[in-house]
């Protein structure tokens, strides 16, 4: 494609707008790689640069004096037709991201180019180079490590391409370590935990496995039938069944997100009842929630998920064993 001149002043303006931050970007460039990038003339280039060094801001004086103007080597300019900038106007007073925003947002790239669906590290990788770069300060050196496989992420998502069945163990949440066979739909995570969802063959529904308590995790060669294929998975990653226990649990309204997972129910402001309140009165800020867990294990778990932010209202027997369990569980250290 033969490089062409802008004509009209907005396309002039528009072209300067994108040449500064171009050459901020790049600290030593060669003219025609300029051009090349941009599709005009090398001569056109240089004309821009040569406007862009006696372009500022007034300053303090409103004079625009030397260090109120870019300016470039001008050796290099002139002898090699390289373009380097060496003094920026008001670059560095914009809006930047500060060193620890920049390294949180480094170390979310990490982790979504550990991921195999994203096929495209170099981008990322361009990415997580122009937060270090554009950062106030140099970003805190981070690693993020998954706590998954990316192969067991990697063998799953392979076999819902295929559309087949995978075979493991599973160590289900009473320590029980029961052999699965489950076409699986998709790889989903909460928080920090990762989780497989599909049809089981052994219950005949779609249940969800932490990919963490899977084993032996073998793909078989036999096909998805076409009940299971087609099986719609609902939005929430936990799906209460019929026989699933009821309890009712106390926290902060504002916590409420946390547990919207279980898709709680008939929600509405605690009350309290004291001798030197008779009448029943709204608790500040908290609420209560009706929400069903597949059993009393997995009412442990999500109690010692939020420790000191829930509390088990009802039933009677799920406080008795919460409140054993804990008391079991602090015993040796009231001992000590």
């Amino acid at each position: 494609m033969s490089a062409r001149e802008p004509r009209l002043a907005a396309d002039k303006l528009t072209f300067l707008l994108a040449l500064v931050p171009y050459l901020i970007d790049h600290d030593n460039v060669a003219v025609d790689d300029v051009a090349g990038r941009f599709g005009v003339s090398a001569e056109h280039v240089r004309s821009a640069v040569r406007l862009i060094a006696v372009s500022g801001i007034p300053g303090e004086t409103s004079q625009y004096l030397h260090g109120d103007l870019f300016d470039i080597h001008w050796d290099e300019f002139e002898d090699n037709d390289r373009i380097v900038l060496t003094h920026q106007v008001a670059i560095d007073d914009s809006p930047r991201f500060s060193a620890r925003e920049a390294a949180a947002l480094i170390a979310g790239l990490q982790y979504l180019s550990a991921l195999p669906e994203n096929a495209d590290r170099d981008a990322i990788a361009s990415l997580m180079a122009k937060l270090t770069r554009g950062a106030s300060a140099t970003p805190s050196q981070l690693r993020v490590s998954s706590r998954e496989s990316p192969t067991t992420i990697g063998v799953i998502q392979a076999a819902v391409q295929a559309n087949v069945q995978l075979e493991f163990a599973y160590l289900n949440s009473r320590g029980d370590q029961v052999s699965r066979r489950v076409t699986p739909s998709r790889v989903e995570s909460v928080d920090r935990d990762w989780y497989l969802r599909g049809w089981c063959h052994l219950r005949g529904a779609v249940r969800t496995f932490r990919l963490d308590r899977i084993s032996d995790l073998t793909v078989t060669a036999e096909p998805a039938g076409s009940r299971d294929s087609d099986t719609q998975l609902a939005e929430a990653l936990f799906v209460p069944s019929l026989d699933d226990l009821e309890i009712v649990l106390e926290l902060p309204e504002a916590a409420l997100a946390l547990i919207t997972d279980y898709r709680p129910e008939n929600i509405h402001s605690a009350h309290i009842h004291s001798a030197q309140h008779p009448q029943s009165t709204a608790s500040l800020g908290r609420v209560r929630a009706t929400l069903r867990v597949a059993h009393h294990h997995a009412l442990k778990r999500l109690v010692t998920g939020l420790a000191g932010v829930v509390t088990v209202v009802e039933p009677p027997e799920a406080r008795r064993i919460v409140a054993e369990w804990a008391a079991a569980g602090a015993a040796p250290y009231e001992e000590d």
